[in-house]
């Protein structure tokens, strides 16, 4: 079943010229993450708008868990749906815990199971309750606030995500530890999310897969190895830097690569997890000068990978059609 589905979805202001979302189709699986890209002005912050009807289509259908939202009363609608955007929008005049307990007031939740459920998400963004419970949002880091939003929205454990470009605004240090922070979360949680982002990199780090907008329409909806290996035309191919070797690495992992061994002789080369990017590989042995790695998980050596599986790596063919 999907858990989220578009039928010749489209959306013309009045006044516009041309329609800024124009008769989009595709379905989302229930515990899929899909990044939403495209360049600035092609419609994707206001296809996700739809989901929750902060904009109505024009024309077309949007359903969730087999149900048309138009048929659901808004607010009913929005109760199931977490939703980040790039400001956190926390009430400043909140504790983090008033903020966190918003949604789960509203849908009656007894006291003792908000207070448990505040801490539960606390933890689970790696903030200790006693600690940040009862702090401002003035008295947290950029990147704290965006945790805040996000465990805010996933309080009231709601079916969908939806994250409106949320690390936009965010260093470079921050943006990949909360990249990092979204990945685990959705590892352990398999929520369903739609995620906007206008960095292509971002995309091919989080995204099972990557709708591509232009221009209100779809151009390409597939795998980042897809659509790095056989990117629709020249659009997206521009877009992604389909041509970049070294990119297509960063969605390879090294468990696909490596050499399956039972154990490594040699303790002293360098360790790298099977979940870790090609990309992220080749950046080790760069670093140690090492020519090769010890691919090891939860602390027992299953495999090595050598620079020369990682260079064949990054010419997998472009005509495989399943990866």
């Amino acid at each position: 079943m999907s858990a989220i589905r578009f039928e010749q979805v489209s959306l013309q202001f009045p006044g516009s010229s041309q329609p800024v979302v124009d008769h989009c189709s595709f379905e989302v699986a229930a515990g899929e993450l899909v990044v939403i890209l495209g360049p600035s002005g092609c419609g994707k912050t206001t296809l996700l708008k739809m989901v929750n009807r902060l904009y109505e289509p024009t024309s077309g259908r949007i359903f969730l868990d087999s149900i048309d939202i138009s048929r659901l009363p808004a607010t009913k609608l929005r109760q199931q749906i977490g939703y980040v955007i790039q400001q956190t929008g926390l009430f400043p005049h909140m504790t983090v815990a008033q903020n966190i307990a918003v949604v789960p007031k509203l849908l009656g939740w007894s006291r003792p199971e908000i207070q448990s459920r505040i801490d539960e998400l606390l933890l689970l963004v790696q903030l200790s309750p006693t600690e940040y419970r009862d702090r401002y949002p003035v008295q947290l880091s950029g990147g704290q606030q965006q945790r805040i939003g996000l465990v805010r929205a996933l309080a009231g454990n709601p079916k969908l995500m939806l994250m409106d470009e949320p690390f936009a605004a965010l260093d470079a240090i921050t943006r990949s530890t909360l990249q990092d922070e979204i990945l685990r979360l959705h590892r352990h949680l398999r929520k369903t999310i739609l995620f906007v982002s206008h960095d292509v990199e971002e995309a091919l780090r989080l995204g099972d897969r990557m709708l591509i907008l232009r221009q209100g329409k779809i151009v390409q909806f597939a795998t980042p190895l897809q659509i790095l290996t056989r990117p629709a035309d020249d659009f997206v191919q521009q877009l992604v830097g389909a041509e970049d070797s070294v990119r297509r690495l960063s969605v390879l992992r090294v468990g696909a690569a490596m050499t399956c061994v039972s154990q490594n002789s040699d303790r002293n080369i360098p360790a790298i997890p099977p979940d870790n990017s090609l990309r992220e590989a080749l950046s080790l042995i760069l670093k140690t000068g090492s020519t090769k790695l010890a691919v090891v998980e939860n602390g027992i050596s299953i495999g090595q990978l050598t620079l020369d599986q990682i260079r064949n790596s990054a010419y997998v063919d472009r005509q495989v059609e399943n990866f």
